[in-house]
């Protein structure tokens, strides 16, 4: 039987990536460079735009993306960051961004004029 998870709760997600790079070793066999975690989330960004530019089932789109978010934190594990702190401190920040349509899209950035 597996263990009850509260899946809304970013700590026992961050164990859990944490319990994954414990169990392969990642800190003692190169899992953690942050060169190569690029290289690997620049792979998992190639495959959600692949399940979107070529049609795939959103079943695929949404393990890509969880395989993304899923580096993401072992990134912040690895570069010993708090990433929720950083996701909040972000959020307020663009929470006070104007958007500006551009090409017919919104953007929402620090404009520069």
């Amino acid at each position: 039987m597996s263990k009850e998870r509260d899946l809304d709760s970013y700590s026992e997600m961050l164990a859990e990536v944490q319990a994954f790079h414990t169990k392969h070793d990642f800190k003692g066999t190169g899992g953690e460079d942050l060169t190569y975690r690029v290289a690997l989330m620049t792979e998992e960004l190639g495959e959600i735009a692949e399940a979107v530019t070529k049609g795939k089932p959103v079943s695929d789109l949404a393990e890509d993306t969880a395989d993304l978010l899923i580096l993401l934190i072992g990134t912040a594990i690895s570069a010993e960051f708090d990433l929720k702190k950083a996701f909040w401190e972000k959020m307020e920040k663009i929470q006070g961004r104007k958007s500006k349509m551009i090409n017919g899209r919104i953007r929402v950035s620090e404009f520069k004029d």
